[in-house]
């Protein structure tokens, strides 16, 4: 608490200097102060579907907005790093090893591409949800960059639906209303990158198009990493008599291959070296939306939203054994002393390889069909005589998903570690490891509103509301162990109040309930007796209770012009939200493999810190965030790899111990100048506090590293049509990691690292890069 007092005496003083910074120039006692200009109002959305905005001083939650403008600052679109280097609270971890596969976490929260990880962010594409059905994963991958026009962060709200305790990524892209013109960028750099990225729109009096196309393809720096994507945007739209409406399609196809994490003592000799392979992710998705506006009257006005998706996803994934030859003399394989693996057909698999080495190759595909509607009516007749904004709506989210799975043990080779097949499918006659196919149809059903009354000129006060009904049907193909139905249904309530002290400065305070019901890939990996591979190979359900959190917030924000052409802006923000029944995907005694469970309630609390300046020449902004995440209810959890465990390989979680994967403190700082008018230079940097591994979530080891990163860019208009510019990333070249976790270093030979015990193992960030590139506009 001591240095919770700190935080927040020193924001208060900076919203004091940045209000004195407004007024308090050199004048003398009596002679009268310059009039402030204030900017233009910002409005954000006040829900997901687009169209009907708040202004954002009457929200009375934090607030972020990034322009295209800011995701591109740096050289080229990577909306991503613009939230990681702007947006405080906000950080990126590199589970998978690949830098198209980050998981994003917002005040401890996350929204992450891979399987097994809580999903806390709702995320949203032009109204659509974004979330992925099955596991509610968010593949970051499948959005074209180029194509965003706006992205908000907003803090926890149950009206942006299922998975937004934390908080929701609204993200509106271009259409030809708002973009004319025509862009190319050619781009290449370090690691065999290249990229293309071609954008053109264009309005013919009331209809408009606008497309966006992306190629890129990067070699990586670590072994067996790459990526490629194909990114494509295309949206029509008219616009007449009252009324709006677009037609709009997303497409993706990428290859992503990540090696993850790898021992530290392996990463000490060779600091590319990967652990164990392949590990592939591929992806083909179409999202088409239909979206509407219509204003009735001068007040009221109808928003909605039709959409479709297919997603095909594929995960080839090298893992360590969960056979070894049996110590009977038999000549077979076996899971367990005593228990012989077997195949599909139930037959004992023999000691193929004479004594191994063996890996496993785990593989699996989802299958979804997704299908949605949204319809919400918005009112801004005056209440009490009181100007005020009602938007009431439902929503609707569907889909159908075929989800198959299996695992394969074959040989090792041993220089680099990765499988080599053909491997014979493993079928255990417990369900312990067996093939999975299994249909799955969920529904969700969502009734929400948010009214805002301005009390007075300064007060406004806010309540809102959301009934959420899902609905997950599972259906075992192989069998009947998956074959099941589930049902939660919650009503989320949230309330606040914003206060104007200022025409530029603005206090807030609110509270929010909002859940998330376990998704299909969580009800399906729940059984301690059958965990799940990483690549979520699924056993029986027992039921898990839904996630709800409750969240306060409070904060100061401030705009002011104390000079012509210069705009001040501070932010202050503290926010504690308590979930309960919180879901973790917890280690199984079985190595590699984990369920999901819930595991009592748990805390994220902390401060949000930022101060930006902008001038005609120069932008400058400073962030900082403390984040405590704790867990408050004790549990057991097996972590055999955890060098701190009990005798038989569990740790005891105790009540204050810290979530894994959250630093706790985060600073941010950038610089833009404009050293003349063609010519740009600028920085930024991030800074980390150490976290604790995944595997370690009761603090037993010490954290990772500590990390400051540079980045540097510039750009120069040779003509105004032809723009040079380049970037270099981690300008010191500095080693570090942003995730960790644990490897049985001992189940896998490592020849570069012979007798290697420490069993610790990061996610190396990259090295030093460089990227250069041209733009033509026309």
């Amino acid at each position: 608490m001591a240095d919770l007092r700190q935080i927040l005496s020193g924001a208060a003083l900076v919203l004091v200097l940045s209000g004195v910074s407004a007024g308090a120039q050199d004048h003398s006692v009596g002679e009268a102060l310059p009039e402030l200009t204030l900017p233009t109002v910002d409005v954000v959305g006040a829900t997901p579907l687009l169209g009907s905005g708040v202004d954002r001083n009457k929200v009375p939650a934090e607030t972020h907005i990034l322009t295209d403008q800011d995701i591109s600052r740096n050289g080229y679109p990577r909306a991503l790093r613009a939230l990681n280097e702007d947006v405080p609270g906000v950080t990126l971890d590199a589970a998978a090893g690949n830098p198209f596969q980050p998981n994003l976490l917002y005040h401890g929260f996350l929204a992450s591409p891979l399987q097994g990880n809580p999903q806390g962010l709702a995320v949203y594409l032009n109204g659509a949800r974004f979330n992925q059905p099955f596991g509610d994963t968010v593949n970051w991958d499948l959005i074209p960059d180029l194509a965003i026009e706006r992205m908000e962060l907003v803090g926890s709200n149950p009206v942006f639906g299922l998975n937004a305790l934390g908080g929701a990524l609204s993200v509106r892209m271009k259409d030809g209303f708002i973009y004319h013109g025509a862009e190319i960028d050619l781009l290449g750099g370090s690691f065999a990158h290249y990229q293309g990225n071609l954008q053109y729109g264009a309005q013919r009096d009331n209809v408009a198009a606008y497309v966006a196309v992306t190629g890129l393809h990067e070699g990586g720096w670590r072994d067996l990493q790459s990526s490629s994507l194909g990114n494509f945007y295309g949206d029509l739209g008219w616009r007449g008599n009252g009324g709006e409406a677009h037609i709009n399609v997303t497409a993706a196809q990428t290859r992503l291959n990540g090696p993850g994490t790898s021992p530290v003592e392996l990463l000490g000799v060779d600091p590319s070296a990967q652990f164990t392979a392949p590990n592939l992710m591929t992806n083909k998705y179409t999202q088409v939306n239909l979206t509407e506006s219509y204003d009735i009257n001068d007040t009221t006005s109808l928003q909605g939203l039709a959409y479709y998706t297919y997603f095909l996803q594929k995960v080839y994934n090298g893992n360590v054994p969960n056979l070894s030859p049996c110590n009977d003399g038999s000549g077979l394989l076996c899971e367990s002393p005593g228990v012989v693996g077997t195949g599909i057909n139930g037959e004992p698999i023999p000691d193929f390889l004479n004594g191994g080495p063996y890996s496993d190759f785990d593989q699996q595909s989802t299958n979804t069909n997704g299908y949605g509607v949204s319809l919400q009516a918005t009112n801004r007749n005056e209440l009490f005589g009181r100007p005020n904004q009602l938007i009431a709506g439902f929503s609707f989210d569907g889909a159908q998903t075929l989800f198959g799975a299996r695992t394969q043990i074959g040989g090792l080779s041993l220089s680099d570690r990765v499988f080599a097949g053909p491997g014979i499918t493993i079928d255990q006659t417990d369900g312990s490891i067996a093939p999975v196919r299994v249909a799955i149809s969920d529904a969700y059903y969502g009734a929400f509103f948010t009214d805002t009354l301005d009390f007075t000129p300064q007060l406004s006060a806010n309540v809102a509301g959301r009934y959420n009904l899902a609905h997950i049907d599972l259906s075992d193909q192989l069998g009947s162990a998956l074959t099941g139905g589930h049902a939660y249904s919650r009503f989320n309530p949230s309330g606040g109040v914003t206060y104007k002290l200022l025409p530029g400065l603005t206090v807030y305070a609110s509270y929010a309930d909002a859940n998330r019901a376990p998704t299909p890939a969580e009800l399906t990996c729940s059984n301690a007796a059958s965990p799940c591979s990483l690549a979520n190979f699924f056993t029986g359900d027992p039921n898990l209770q839904q996630v709800v959190s409750h969240t306060i917030e409070a904060g100061v924000r401030s705009q002011f012009r104390p000079l012509e052409g210069t705009t001040v802006t501070s932010n202050i923000a503290y926010y504690r939200s308590t979930l309960n029944n919180d879901i973790l995907f917890v280690n199984s005694p079985m190595q590699g493999r984990a369920f999901f469970q819930n595991v009592g309630t748990t805390l994220r609390h902390g401060v949000d810190l930022s101060l930006q300046a902008k001038t005609d020449r120069l932008l400058a902004w400073f962030a900082y965030s403390y984040i405590d995440a704790t867990f408050q209810t004790g549990f057991t959890a097996s972590s055999e790899n955890n060098p701190g465990t009990d005798a038989i390989g569990n740790i005891q979680v105790q009540p204050g111990n810290h979530l894994p994967g959250i630093p706790s403190n985060l600073w941010k700082l950038g610089v833009d100048y404009k050293m003349t008018d063609a010519w740009t230079v600028g920085g930024t940097g991030v800074a980390a506090s150490g976290q604790f591994l995944f595997g370690d979530e009761a603090n037993l080891t010490p954290k990772t590293p500590a990390y400051f990163v540079l980045n540097l860019h510039t750009s120069y208009q040779l003509t105004p049509h032809l723009q040079l510019f380049g970037l270099i990333e981690n300008a010191f070249n500095t080693t570090y990691y942003t995730f960790g976790t644990f490897s049985p270093t001992s189940s896998v030979p490592i020849v570069q690292a012979p007798g290697a015990t420490n069993t610790r193992s990061y996610s190396p960030a990259a090295p030093i890069a460089g990227t250069v590139g041209i733009r033509l506009k026309f």
